[in-house]
């Protein structure tokens, strides 16, 4: 018999290996909003969105002032913020336009609208947030139809003034 993973699993928190602890938490606690849970001395920190334990872990057991790892090697491609609303996704927009933090992307999947970026050590961040289950795209067979189109960022930013 196949085995499926039940429903209701997600995934609980990601783990990235940094260069420098203080310059990644200035990304993901400074930039980006998320709170500082626990650090452990100079090596590590934990972070989070709401209290958690953790979604994020930072550390630099292995990775201490290293370069970034080569965009063609094995690894992670990205990390995915899911933000509750379109709204809170045009906030973090704001965010980062008003620091000038550079985007990599931007894109309307049909399911999700998402902003695509690196932090500091180059490893990918995607921000986005889902939209209502009813609006995704299925075609005739109920099989869904994601895509990869422009998203409208002027647009996106309105959210922040209606």
């Amino acid at each position: 018999m196949e085995y499926t993973v039940p429903p209701n699993t997600r995934i609980g928190h990601v783990h990235l290996k940094v260069a420098d602890l203080d310059r990644a938490l200035g990304f993901y606690q400074g930039l980006l909003g998320f709170q500082l849970m626990q650090k452990y001395g100079t090596q590590a920190a934990f972070i989070s969105a709401g209290g958690y334990h953790h979604h994020i872990g930072l550390n630099t057991w292995y990775s201490k002032d290293a370069a970034p790892a080569n965009i063609h090697s094995p690894g992670l491609f990205h990390t995915a913020i899911l933000y509750p609303t379109r709204k809170d996704l045009a906030a973090v927009l704001k965010r980062l336009n008003d620091a000038g933090y550079p985007l990599t992307g931007a894109s309307d999947h049909g399911v999700s609208e998402a902003l695509y970026l690196d932090d500091p050590d180059h490893n990918g961040v995607e921000l986005y947030w889902d939209k209502p289950h009813d609006q995704w795209p299925f075609d005739e067979q109920g099989n869904l139809q994601m895509v990869t189109e422009r998203l409208d960022l002027a647009g996106l930013l309105k959210e922040l003034t209606e």
